[in-house]
């Protein structure tokens, strides 16, 4: 089985060297094709206006001056020879639940994986904040993470769809179980911080507040509240099926 990997916190990042070593529990043959700098909050943008600019690293490493989308377009179509069998991204420093999914270059690294037509996989691990400093028990996605994708690998899944795996902020013997799990809906609470650079002209800062979320049972934010690993299949097809017919209704009324 042949492997891309990605993330969103950039190619140094100590998240994707637990991805790496993840991936190689089930295959010898891995490819790394990262953002040279952290791409978090991009989402599935692309680099259209600037040229990207690629440096191995190693063999099979390679760090883009681009974002994560262009890292696996770059991968698939540059770097290797032969298209992969499966797209890792990831494993991000945070969770990536709820809203959090919109924002997300790690959800957008799987998202272009699966445009590409190749299975994908986002890895999270959420982790604890406290006086300033982070601490991200990565031990917790490396226990759990290989078996778990072993299992996912046997699933066949509809054209569009990926996964969305969250491992939760505890040790991993703690962790209670895996949840196949739906979005759920956190208050972002985003304030802008208004300041004066040293000639006093004015630049900003986007800062989270307070988040708040509604903890609804089998949505991801509530497995991850009950130390469970959260799976939630996300789809490309952004339809809402449910509202077509009553926008055509609408639409026809008024002729």
């Amino acid at each position: 089985m042949r492997i891309l990997l990605t993330n969103d916190d950039g190619i140094h990042a100590e998240g994707l060297a637990a991805l790496e070593r993840i991936a190689r529990t089930l295959s010898d043959d891995v490819w790394i094709v990262a953002p040279e700098t952290d791409q978090s909050g991009l989402a599935h943008s692309l680099s259209l206006s600037e040229p990207l600019r690629l440096r191995k690293i190693s063999d099979k490493h390679f760090a883009l001056r681009g974002t994560p989308t262009d890292c696996v377009i770059m991968g698939i179509k540059q770097v290797m020879d032969v298209k992969p069998d499966l797209v890792l991204s990831g494993v991000n420093s945070g969770s990536n639940v709820a809203d959090d999914v919109t924002y997300s270059g790690t959800i957008a690294g799987a998202i272009e994986g699966t445009m590409q037509g190749v299975r994908s996989f986002a890895l999270s691990q959420a982790y604890f904040h406290q006086d300033g400093a982070r601490t991200v028990p990565w031990e917790v996605c490396e226990a759990h993470a290989p078996a778990l994708l072993e299992k996912l690998m046997s699933l066949e899944l509809p054209e569009g769809t990926f996964l969305n795996l969250n491992f939760p902020n505890c040790r991993p013997e703690e962790v209670e179980g895996v949840d196949v799990t739906a979005q759920g809906k956190l208050a972002f609470n985003l304030q802008v911080d208004a300041r004066a650079d040293g000639r006093g002209f004015p630049y900003y800062w986007l800062r989270f507040g307070e988040r708040a979320g509604a903890f609804v049972e089998g949505t991801d934010i509530h497995a991850l509240k009950h130390r469970k690993i959260s799976v939630t299949p996300l789809k490309l097809d952004l339809t809402d099926y449910s509202v077509r017919d009553r926008v055509a209704r609408a639409l026809s009324s008024t002729e």
